[in-house]
């Protein structure tokens, strides 16, 4: 931009413009650092990832579908953490470790 109109009409036309576009970009960095903020304080909020998961059924008098690792993907959405000696028992007593996670390996749980 280095050819300027001469005249001051035009001038103050795009000075005009200039501050216009500056606000909407200024709205949109706070905007944007809006988001960072809940972003992080959102990370800070979240509880831990359990160390043990029983995967559970949609009939609560069921009994578990599966011993996952914490934080393991492949865990349903219904689920409750578990300490490890629940975890161990839950294995004994013949609920599937997750294939994927192994948590049986983790455990060292070498009756499954």
């Amino acid at each position: 931009m280095t050819d300027l109109p001469p005249d001051l009409p035009r001038l103050r036309t795009l000075e005009t413009w200039l501050v216009l576009t500056l606000d909407r970009v200024r709205r949109q960095i706070a905007d944007a650092e809006r988001r960072e903020q809940e972003r992080r304080r959102g990370e800070q909020a979240r509880p831990p990832i359990p160390d043990w998961i029983l995967e559970s059924s949609l009939n609560r008098s069921a009994p578990p579908l599966a011993v996952h690792v914490g934080g393991c993907h492949m865990a349903g959405k219904r689920w409750k953490a578990v300490p490890r000696d629940v975890a161990l028992r839950a294995l004994s007593e013949g609920v599937e470790a997750c294939g994927h996670c192994r948590p049986d390996a983790t455990l060292g749980y070498l009756d499954g």
